[in-house]
């Protein structure tokens, strides 16, 4: 026996079986997920079909004119009672030939010329999945995307590592196969045993680089993630109510049909666009998967380093942010630091421990010097408001990975101290991402003061007169430090809906409040009190910048309430205190007879621009369409769900042709917190799975808890915890 066979031995042999299950493991991994993006385009196609045939279909036959500019005669098909390219293409060359006048070449042209544009409907049509008429069609599709949406970027991640790890894996044990038997190798020929062995220590390095980063168990939990289907329909449809953002992301992706590819990229330069699409993007920090724009948008925070991201409401900025963070993290940079209004502080916690692995630290408050002092010494995200930031310490060069300043249209004026603060930081920090939802084309000074924070050349080229030129000279002017993407432009598949809980910290003067009303045992002054003095009002000025920042993107809104004194109170601040003066109609209240009610919704639909609806909830909730709003502010959580939906239903509804957003205002660590638990907790998805149910739609109370054992059980939670 030779000496190369008798270094083959059981070892060796099983070291090839073991790289061969790993081998198998990651063949059938792929194709698991192979099999479920397929299942998705399989349901995908009628519907999408079914998209074109009815835009086709209102496509009159005079457009073919268009398509062959001018050189088509389609009156003698009009006569034949052909009118529609839909129409046109359905009938096929024979029929066309029937008609009295029509000739081969007008045939040929015309199915060429409607085949063409049936082309560019194909690549444009926007499938929507109406949650409110589910058909069988639209549930498998739901069902299949469910799959994928619950496997979640972890699955998404295995299939890249499988699929690298194969490419190096199975050449090995092509080579490794003599190995993998005595016989095997004793009939092998000198070079093929030499290459076998080589092989064999080759893949004892892979498996134990793979084994150290556990990927044989990452494959395995992925495999069973994509092999476990939703337990029925309505669950499937349940979780797409909760996160259909996540579900029209994917199918966005795997239908490819994206938005304009200029559009997601705002229209920047070809070669900032370019330098921008080869930033790398590590996702292995970051729990949620991008749209395609979102990840344009943190690759341009990343390539460009201190830019301002100024998408328009709703396209999920923060989320951008928080990818440019975990980027960074697992590049090894350790400390980031937000900056935000103190109605915002909360949400951005919670979504940096939602959508990231990152640490994060509150630093605010009478101990925020000592969790500054903690965050500086262990790093993670600190974040923090635009007055706390002027109490710390500026760091010195390359301490700080990022400096995030979200609503940065608050930092314009240079002369105010929160401004200079914030610029020194920017200066001192290796990257800044500015954020801001407020369109800045037409205000050239304010900004170039916050371009001047981050690229001093860019602010310094900017002139009076470069708006004014047009937005395509503004933007090119811009575009090193500046990227704005709207809604229309970008989102193919809109969501026509999308809720956002506003969690607000009390005002010292609201807690006081507060603590009033859980003292006397009141629970509608619990809920109301975060409203009782306006001037110190935490959820009010979170209300004053969501219907300003609505307006300035030239949206009207509707702020719901169940109090009149609520509503009042939002009346004085959006009236008196808002230098914007945005026209304030209402409130509708239980008082206001019926036909009154309808015409100021009128009045509210005819004003031209933006424009604010006061409402109570219960009088507005139903019964009136209210479609002219885009933007829905619900200033306290109701008792019972079912007025929250028939409430953003006033709003969100046929007809609407912008998506809606819903803001509902929470305060933490009182009773809206409470409240909204236990709503989740006992009626979230038993009131999404009865509302698909006839009976529940006849009888909402069924879905709802008792108000005055729900009110009574919140009353002494909170006065235990509070000591009285």
């Amino acid at each position: 026996m030779s000496d190369g066979v008798r270094r083959v031995g059981r070892a060796e042999r099983e070291l090839v079986a073991r790289g061969t299950r790993l081998n198998d493991a990651v063949r059938h991994l792929v194709a698991d997920h192979r099999g479920a993006v397929e299942a998705v385009r399989t349901a995908l196609a009628p519907i999408h079909d079914a998209e074109v045939k009815r835009e086709l279909d209102a496509i009159p036959v005079a457009r073919l004119q268009d398509v062959t500019e001018g050189r088509l005669r389609v009156g003698h098909v009009q006569e034949g009672g052909l009118r529609t390219v839909g129409a046109v293409l359905e009938a096929g060359p024979y029929r066309l030939r029937q008609i009295p006048g029509v000739g081969q070449r007008t045939v040929d042209q015309m199915l060429a010329a409607a085949r063409r544009l049936a082309e560019a409907v194909q690549e444009t049509v926007a499938v929507h999945i109406d949650v409110d008429r589910p058909e069988p069609s639209t549930t498998a599709l739901v069902r299949a995307l469910n799959v994928l949406v619950e496997a979640g970027p972890d699955a998404r991640r295995a299939v890249a590592k499988a699929t690298a790890l194969a490419e190096r894996l199975e050449p090995l044990l092509a080579d490794a196969a003599p190995a993998a038997g005595r016989f095997r190798m004793l009939l092998a020929g000198r070079e093929k045993k030499a290459r076998a062995l080589a092989a064999v220590t080759d893949i004892r390095a892979l498996l134990e680089e793979a084994e150290r980063a556990e990927l044989p168990e990452l494959f395995a939990q992925a495999s069973v993630d994509l092999l476990r289907g939703p337990s029925d329909d309505i669950a499937a449809w349940v979780d797409f109510e909760l996160r259909s953002a996540e579900y029209y992301s994917l199918l966005a992706e795997i239908s490819g049909r994206s938005p304009d590819a200029a559009a997601a990229q705002g229209f920047l330069p070809d070669e900032i666009a370019e330098r921008v699409r080869s930033q790398d993007l590590d996702d292995s920090h970051r729990r949620v998967s991008l749209r395609g724009y979102q990840a344009f948008g943190a690759r341009f925070a990343l390539a460009q380093r201190k830019v301002i991201l100024g998408d328009e409401m709703g396209l999920g900025k923060t989320i951008q942010a928080i990818a440019a963070l975990a980027h960074l993290a697992a590049e090894g940079q350790s400390h980031f630091m937000v900056v935000c209004p103190a109605s915002v502080l909360v949400n951005w916690t919670r979504e940096i421990e939602a959508r990231s692995a990152l640490r994060v630290m509150v630093l605010h408050g009478p101990d925020r010097h000592d969790a500054f002092a903690d965050w500086k010494g262990r790093g993670g995200v600190g974040v923090t408001t635009f007055d706390a930031l002027r109490g710390f310490p500026a760091p010195g060069g390359g301490e700080v990975g990022m400096l995030v300043v979200d609503e940065a249209h608050s930092v314009k004026n240079p002369k105010a101290k929160r401004s200079q603060a914030v610029a020194l930081w920017a200066e001192r920090c290796e990257r800044a991402l500015f954020m801001s939802g407020t369109p800045m084309e037409n205000r050239v000074m304010e900004f170039r003061n916050l371009v001047g924070m981050l690229d001093p050349g860019v602010a310094e080229s900017l002139g009076e007169g470069d708006a004014l030129a047009g937005s395509v000279a503004f933007r090119k002017a811009v575009a090193p430090v500046y990227l704005r993407r709207n809604q229309e432009d970008v989102l193919t598949e809109l969501p026509s809906l999308q809720q956002t809980d506003e969690w607000e910290e009390l005002s010292a003067s609201d807690e006081e409040a507060y603590r009033e009303a859980v003292r006397a045992g009141n629970f509608m002054a619990m809920r109301r009190a975060a409203y009782q003095r306006p001037e110190k009002s935490a959820k009010l000025d979170r209300l004053r910048e969501i219907v300003q920042e609505a307006g300035e993107n030239g949206q009207k809104t509707v702020v719901f309430s169940y109090f009149r004194d609520v509503l009042g109170v939002v009346e004085e601040a959006l009236t008196t205190g808002s230098p914007n003066g945005l026209p304030v109609f209402g409130p509708l209240t239980g008082s206001v007879p019926a036909a009154r009610r309808q015409q100021i919704v009128d009045d509210f639909a005819g004003a031209p621009g933006p424009a604010v609806l006061l409402a109570q909830i219960q009088a507005a909730g139903v019964g009136l369409n209210m479609q002219a709003a885009s933007t829905v502010v619900i200033c306290e959580p109701q008792i019972k769900p079912t007025i929250e939906h028939q409430a953003v239903a006033r709003a969100h509804r046929m007809g609407q042709v912008r998506p809606v957003h819903v803001h509902r205002l929470l305060a933490t660590g009182g009773v809206d917190e409470r409240l909204v638990r236990i709503l989740q907790e006992k009626t979230r998805l038993f009131d999404a799975y009865a509302r698909r149910s006839s009976v529940a739609e006849a009888t909402p109370d069924a879905v709802d808890v008792s108000d005055t054992e729900l009110a009574r059980r919140i009353v002494e939670e909170e006065q235990a915890r509070l000591g009285l």
